[in-house]
Parts: structure tokens; sequence; C-alpha cells
């Protein structure tokens, strides 16, 4: 018992840290200026392809990728929400785009009652609907015309990602492969589109912040939730994740000076609130049993 229970401490601590590394897309793709999405996401797809083929080789001794249908379709869900998501910045404001993405949770939530037929409890699906209701009052702040379509983009992220979760968080995945394929095949589209960046956007200050995405934003967060998720619930997962919509808008605030709007900051309060309590669960059960 106590062994497991490490094993799903080292998980959370790991999926919360990708949500911390994740985050850092709204500055990286805000500050690269210049740059069409296909080339932002060739160059991260690459240097994060590159990372996680050596965490394999330290690991498993082997490049041999399982090629099952669940790795495959975990690789093309992540690739998914990966361009999904870049492209849903350069159209709407950061944190719009991210707390979107994160319409995951609800689908999670929902996918493990309606065809896993997990019992849950009335505590966990209220946690679950507030934590919807946030990123509801965060879609509501931004609901410029100008804007629907990176919207649209955040939204269909979410599907992806909660996708990529139920996945890899199945017993018979194998997350280092899938994310492994998810980069190479976001490589592979990409490519042929990734070499029309203006030559004078070709400078010191994007090639910084393009290391920055690929190295910590996208090769480090894709490596720890490769190395959580397998080892968290599904849901538990889901709603840790939801740091990420929070820190997010936070770098781009403070460098780039784009704001949330006030619906926006209070469902981003809600959503940390909700996910912090649902972590407090366990916690507050023991103590009432004891009570």
């Amino acid at each position: 018992m106590e062994t497991e229970n490490k094993r799903a401490a080292g998980g959370r601590i790991a999926i919360l840290a990708s949500a911390l590394m994740w985050g850092l897309a709204g500055i990286c793709v805000k500050e690269i200026d210049g740059w069409p999405t296909t080339s932002i996401v060739a160059v991260r797809s690459a240097i994060s392809l590159i990372m996680l083929i050596v965490a394999k080789l330290v690991r498993d001794r082997t490049l041999r990728i399982k090629l099952s249908w669940r790795n495959i379709a975990g690789g093309a869900a992540a690739a998914a929400t990966g361009i999904l998501y870049v492209q849903s910045i350069k159209m709407t404001t950061a944190g719009t785009a991210i707390v979107l993405q994160y319409i995951a949770p609800i689908l999670v939530f929902l996918f493990a009652v309606i065809f896993r037929h997990k019992k849950v409890r009335l505590a966990e699906a209220l946690i679950t609907l507030c934590v919807f209701g946030g990123i509801i009052l965060s879609f509501a702040d931004s609901l410029d015309p100008s804007r629907i379509t990176g919207n649209v983009l955040g939204l269909l992220s979410g599907f992806t990602f909660a996708a990529q979760i139920i996945i890899l968080n199945d017993d018979g995945s194998e997350p280092i492969d899938s994310m492994i394929i998810s980069c190479a095949a976001a490589l592979v589209m990409s490519l042929p589109f990734a070499f029309s960046v203006d030559p004078g956007a070709v400078n010191t200050h994007n090639l910084v912040w393009l290391a920055v995405l690929g190295v910590f934003q996208y090769g480090a967060g894709n490596l720890l939730f490769a190395l959580g998720i397998k080892k968290t619930d599904g849901i538990e997962a889901s709603l840790l994740l939801t740091l990420e919509p929070i820190f997010n808008p936070i770098p781009v605030a403070i460098f780039y000076g784009e704001r949330m709007g006030t619906l926006a900051l209070i469902g981003s309060a809600v959503v940390i609130v909700f996910v912090t309590l649902y972590g407090l669960l366990p916690v507050i059960r023991k103590k009432m049993q004891k009570a």
C-alpha cells in the first residue's frame, strides 16, 4: 500500500510539473514574432522528439516503438492538441485559448461515468461541474467576434486533449511511445510548410524563445506527462492539469501585457479553488471517518 501511495504521489507531482511546463506556451508563442504556426510547431516538435527519444533510450535501452492502436491514437490526439492550441493562441488571448482547452476534465469525467461505469461520489461530481463552470466564465469573457475562430480552435483542442488523457491513461498504452509518435507526426505535418519564415524574424530574441518553447514547454512538459499519466486516475490527472490555465496567462500578462477580463479572472479563481479542493478530498474524508 505504501509503495502504491508513493507511486501515486510521484504521478501527481509529475502531472503538476507538466502543467507548469505546458503553461509556458502562451508567453513563448506570443514572444515569437513573425513566425507562422507551422514553423513554430515544427521546431518545438523536433526538440521534444529528441528529448523523448533520449529518455526512452535511458529508460528502456531501446528505440523500439510499440505501434499499437492505443499508442497511435494517443499520439494523434496529442499532435492535434498541440497544433490546434498553438494556432488558437495566435488568434485569441493566451488565457482564453488555454482555459477553453480545459473543457477536457468534464469530458474525461463523462467518459469515465458513461463508458467505464465509474462510481462517482457527489462531491467529485459537483467539483468537476464547478471547474467546468469556471471554464464557461472564462469563455464568456472573450466572446469577441474577431476572436471566434481562435475560441473554436481552443475548444476543439479541449476535445483532443481529453482523448489524449483517456487513451494514455489506459493500461494498454505506453505514454512515452505515444508522445514520440505525436511529436514525429506533428513534425512531418508541419515541416513542408515550415520554411516560410521571414529571414528578418530569425533573430536572437525569437531563437531564445523557440528554445524555451521546445526544451521546457513541450519537451519537458511532454516527458513529465508521459511519466505521470499512468500513475494517476484519469479524472484526477485532468483536474490536476487545470493548473495550466491558471499559470499560463500570468507570464503573458507580466511580459507581454495581455490582460484577462474580469469574468476570466473569476473563472480562473473558481478553477484553482475547486481543483485544490478535489486534491484535498482524501484528507477530508479520512478526518470525517475518524470523527
